[in-house]
Parts: structure tokens; sequence; C-alpha cells
């Protein structure tokens, strides 16, 4: 039977390996726009350090939604621009859409954030990717810890999932860590933007005493403009958002997605493939693995701070500092952790989580 023209394109635009003629075409789709100074703008900065590879023609599209209207992004990409590599940045582009598409275009491969890949039901074109910044959020819980004045933290949380849990955890953790009496108190908002929802849970949480603000929205720079406008300290999250509180900003957690791209980019150039394995099909890393990085300090913290920070950092990266040891009790009092046991970062475990820890004023369940 004669190949349709769209199997003939799709045949030469999915090419595992790029042609010399012609350039690896990566494609990126962002589920709001890429100036957000929060998760898009940190796939977008991410996308951005591809240039550094003249054999790389990087396009993207932004505002994707969460619809069918991924797939045919996806499809213009491989079509029209002929990329044969897409990054689906957003979970909700993941199922079904990403699998689709995916199934419609074997030789193409997609590499998604965050998605739950299923061995022998999703198609095997399909890459999974994701870092944990646990690490990251227990550095900046400390410098919140050593800031306060109050012993009281504010946390603006969207949803009650694992992944939000454990950075509300590990914060606390790490401000605990250096203020035993710090306390932290999260307000669920219910979804991933809602700035009107996030300037009024981060400013009610200003009335209640707490002096030090974070977050894990789509955008935290909601949360860290109220902590400014306020006059508290204010911890970021996703991107670097130092310049939405220039005198009150302590520091942040901030995702390195430019470590994945570029080392998928290599992978690939260098003839490996996810659709035969040789790039793993659950590819993760932590703050030693640089998919994460700390925010630059602000302007009050001091140089003790600063002192102690590095030497938690360094304790993390020589694997002397444990963020999840036992015991470890929830915020109910029942041991989440047995003594003697400890999680490692990368530990299933943690993806499940559905407590919150010892010193958090909060529901696990919103």
């Amino acid at each position: 039977m004669k190949p349709t023209r769209r199997e003939v394109l799709a045949s030469f635009a999915g090419a595992a390996m790029p042609r010399l003629s012609r350039p690896l075409v990566m494609g990126f789709i962002y589920n709001g726009p890429k100036n957000d100074l929060g998760y898009n703008q940190s796939h977008a900065d991410g996308k951005q350090a591809l240039r550094v590879l003249p054999w790389v023609k990087a396009v993207e599209e932004a505002s994707v939604p969460e619809t069918v209207a991924a797939e045919e992004s996806m499809r213009d990409m491989i079509f029209q621009d002929g990329a044969s590599v897409i990054f689906a940045t957003s979970f909700g582009h993941y199922d079904p859409f990403t699998i689709d598409v995916a199934r419609e275009n074997p030789r193409v491969q997609f590499f998604h954030c965050g998605g739950l890949y299923e061995e022998g039901k999703h198609p095997k074109n399909i890459g999974i990717y994701f870092g944990f910044i646990d690490e990251v959020e227990y550095l900046s819980g400390m410098l919140a810890g050593l800031a306060t004045r109050t012993n009281k933290l504010g946390f603006v949380a969207a949803k009650p999932i694992p992944q939000v849990l454990r950075n509300i955890n590990s914060f606390t953790l790490g401000a605990r860590s250096v203020n035993p009496k710090a306390t932290t108190k999260v307000v669920f908002t219910g979804d991933w933007v809602l700035p009107v929802r996030e300037a009024e849970a981060s400013s009610s949480l200003v009335d209640q005493g707490i002096d030090v603000l974070t977050g894990h929205t789509g955008s935290p720079r909601v949360i860290v403009q109220t902590a400014e406008r306020r006059g508290v300290f204010g911890c970021g999250y996703q991107f670097n958002q130092f310049s939405m509180a220039p005198h009150g900003f302590l520091t942040g957690a901030e995702w390195a997605w430019g470590t994945v791209y570029l080392r998928i980019a290599e992978m690939i150039h260098n003839g490996k493939s996810v659709i035969d394995g040789s790039i793993p099909r659950r590819l993760t890393g932590t703050l030693k693995d640089e998919f994460c990085k700390l925010s630059p300090f602000g302007p009050s913290v001091t140089e003790t701070s600063r002192a102690r920070v590095a030497a938690a950092k360094a304790a993390i990266l020589n694997g002397s500092l444990e963020i999840y040891k036992g015991p470890m009790r929830n915020n109910e009092g029942r041991i989440a952790i047995p003594a003697g046991k400890v999680l490692k970062i990368e530990d299933v475990v943690l993806d499940r989580m559905d407590w919150l820890v010892e010193g958090v004023e909060g529901k696990a369940q919103g």
C-alpha cells in the first residue's frame, strides 16, 4: 500500500537521528505565558540554554491549553516545523494528548515533564523527566527559620498533591533545623493560577503574625510581591523572583531545566533514543545533578546565615545530610518515618506523600 502524504511527512520529520543537512528541531509547549516569572518561564529559560548548540533549532508555543489544542500544537511542530523531538512541559498535557500524538508519530521522541508513564501501556517513544527540589526547599527554609522574628512562616499552595506536600515539608524541616520554634501555616488556594486568591491568602497570613512568606503555585510572584508590600520576608519558587521583592527577598528554590534539555539534546545528537531505551524512559535529578538551584541571596541575608546555608548545601552534596530521616512525626503526632530509617530524595515512597510534617499547621487534604 502506498504511504499517505501524512505518513511520509511523519517519517521525514520523526527520524530518531537528525540528518547532517538539517538541524535537530526540538519543540516546546507551555500551558501559560513564558514570562510568568514562574513555572512556564523556568522551562522557557531552560530552552534558551540550547542556543549554545549550533545544530539545534528550538521552537516553542506558549499558553497551550491542557486540551486537544495541545495535540494540534504538537502536530504543527512535527509537520510544519519538522520537529523530531517534542517537550510537553505541563502535567495536564500528558494524558491523553501527548500519548495520542506519540502513537500517531512513532519515530518522534516525546518528553513530558512529570508524567506518569506506564510500561506496556504507553508508547515507547515517550520519556518522562522531572527534578526533585526538596533539598533546595530545605535550604530556603533554613534562611526563613533564621530570618523570622515571630517564628511564624506562611506557605500558600495550590493543591495538596505529593509534590506540593514534599515542598511544604522540606521547607519546614529546613526552618526547624536552625530554629526549632519555627512553624509553618499552609493555605491551599485550590488551583495553580489564582492570583487574587493567592494575594488574599498571603495578606491574611501576614495579618496573623507571619513574617516570612513562600508558596508553591504556578507563579509565586504574587506571594513574593505581597510579602514585599506588607514589609515581610519572601522566599521564591520555580524561578528567580528577586525583582519582585528587592528589599525583603531571602532566596528561593528554582528549577534549572536547561541542564535537562542540554543533556537530552546531546544524547540524541550522539545517536541515543528514548525509543530503544538508550535514553532513560524516566530521567530524574536532584540538587547534585543540577536539575534545581538556590536563588541568589537577598540583601538582608547576613554573612552568618549565608555560611550556615553553604555548609548545609555542602553536606547535602556529600551525602552527610539527609532531609527525610527518622524518627519523624507528622503534624497529627503519628510516626511518619521510624527511627533508623532514611528516605532518599528519589525514593518512590515520597512520590505518594500524603502527610505534613510536625510543625506545619494545615491538613494534607487541603
